[in-house]
């Protein structure tokens, strides 16, 4: 994947102050307190580690807390400190960390604020990613696709708007989806958390979020001179998302954890920045009618509306490339009104008999397995008719494994004989038969 990223992704500044984080000093400081009582930590450094700010300041918020007779030294006598002063909880300390730990169990990196988090999507939106045609070609190289088809993706993608991928299935729309997610290949920033009203709001999910280690953050042009950006946030990959038929409506909205009393982000904000594939649609629970209203204030607002647990409704960014893929023809999917809001629409259609022929020689010569004139008469004449000549771009590398699955068995070399692709071609499609019970 290409890791460097488009030239307009600024680096989210360190605070030089604790006024500069957004956050309140109490807030702050109970989440401090929280971590040095969770984590048992006793030297500034793990402190400033586990809080991710920057040493200076997390000396400056110990201090604060001292002056409160929260947090007292310890001194430096016991061995394995170093030259570092240890801290520890005073018993006012302890109490206050229950307290707070009682209201949310949160604790570790400090949040970012939703303002704050706000301008750096502005400075990472996918809608600012300009894809050229040599770069989605390099995404989807290993896969067979019509020119015209690329020529109709490249402005979808490169808009940032919503696209639908429709079709017969087998022919790559999975694959096609997952291309899209290649071809954006740079980096942005993930808060680990962000806050709103007091509240945590988790964001940083290591199965959406790929992390960008050190050495390719070292590579990257994204960095900043000696690799310095608020340390709140993580480098990663811009992230995807793909659901298929599990997706529900309530996955779209912030999931509240009643006994940690901790909020863990809907799965379309951790697609900031990003990509949400929605695979299958119409094999959902939801109604593909409903699933749609609920994108359609966002996809053309470039915001989404979240609710606490108290009720408190708040606007968070939408800054995301939604692509659905459906088997289904989409007049029996959505009304007029849905479809005209899905910006593009794109077909991803099985191959005519001349184009399946041209993949079909192309997989064989590529897995090595000769091609015999019988074999291919046989299945363009005898089993093709059998499914009305519909073919999908899936059924070459499907019957050319198979058949070399045969021939690796019974121990013969790599060959194609009528009998190989009847034999190849019951595993392709099952007989409709009763099965009697």
């Amino acid at each position: 994947m290409n890791m460097h990223a488009t030239p307009g992704v600024i680096a989210p500044t360190p605070p030089k102050t604790l006024k500069d984080t957004g956050l309140t000093i109490v807030m702050m400081r109970d989440i401090l307190l929280k971590t040095i009582f969770r984590k048992n930590l006793e030297h500034v450094s793990e402190m400033s580690e586990a809080i991710c700010l920057a040493l200076p300041l997390t000396q400056q918020l110990v201090e604060i807390a001292r002056e409160q007779r929260l947090i007292e030294a310890q001194g430096t006598l016991h061995a394995g400190s170093g030259s570092e002063m240890a801290f520890q909880l005073s018993d006012a300390g302890k109490s206050r960390a229950l307290d707070a730990l009682s209201q949310s169990e949160y604790y570790g990196p400090l949040p970012v604020p939703l303002e704050l988090y706000k301008e750096q999507v502005q400075n990472q939106s996918v809608k600012n990613i300009q894809i050229t045609k040599d770069r989605l070609m390099g995404s989807m190289g290993h896969l067979i696709l019509p020119d015209d088809m690329l020529n109709n993706l490249g402005p979808a993608v490169s808009s940032g708007r919503s696209i639908l991928l429709y079709g017969p299935p087998g022919n790559g729309k999975s694959a096609i989806s997952n291309g899209i997610r290649d071809a954006l290949g740079d980096m942005i920033y993930i808060p680990h958390c962000i806050e709103y009203a007091g509240q945590v709001v988790t964001m940083f999910d290591p199965i959406v979020h790929t992390k960008i280690d050190e050495e390719q953050q070292a590579t990257s042009s994204l960095r900043r001179t000696d690799n310095r950006f608020d340390k709140r946030y993580i480098m990663c990959e811009r992230p995807t998302v793909m659901t298929g038929g599990e997706l529900m409506l309530s996955m779209l909205d912030l999931n509240y954890n009643s006994v940690s009393r901790t909020y863990q982000a809907s799965l379309q904000l951790k697609s900031t920045g990003g990509v949400f594939i929605v695979d299958d649609l119409g094999r959902q629970e939801e109604p593909p009618q409903a699933l749609i209203n609920r994108w359609i204030v966002p996809m053309e607002a470039g915001y989404d509306i979240l609710a606490l647990q108290s009720g408190e409704k708040f606007e968070v960014p939408f800054d995301t490339l939604v692509v659905f893929s459906t088997n289904f023809h989409p007049n029996k999917l959505f009304d007029s009104a849905a479809l005209r809001r899905i910006f593009y629409k794109i077909k991803i259609d099985g191959p005519t008999q001349e184009e399946f022929l041209k993949v079909f020689a192309m997989v064989a010569k590529k897995k090595k397995m000769p091609l015999d004139e019988d074999a291919l008469i046989y299945m363009l004449k005898t089993k093709y008719p059998t499914i009305d000549n519909v073919y999908a771009n899936y059924h070459a590398n499907f019957l050319v494994d198979q058949i070399l699955s045969i021939c690796d068995y019974e121990g013969i070399p790599n060959q194609m004989t009528p009998e190989l692709v009847e034999r190849a071609w019951a595993n392709m499609y099952v007989k409709d038969e009763e099965i009697v019970h």
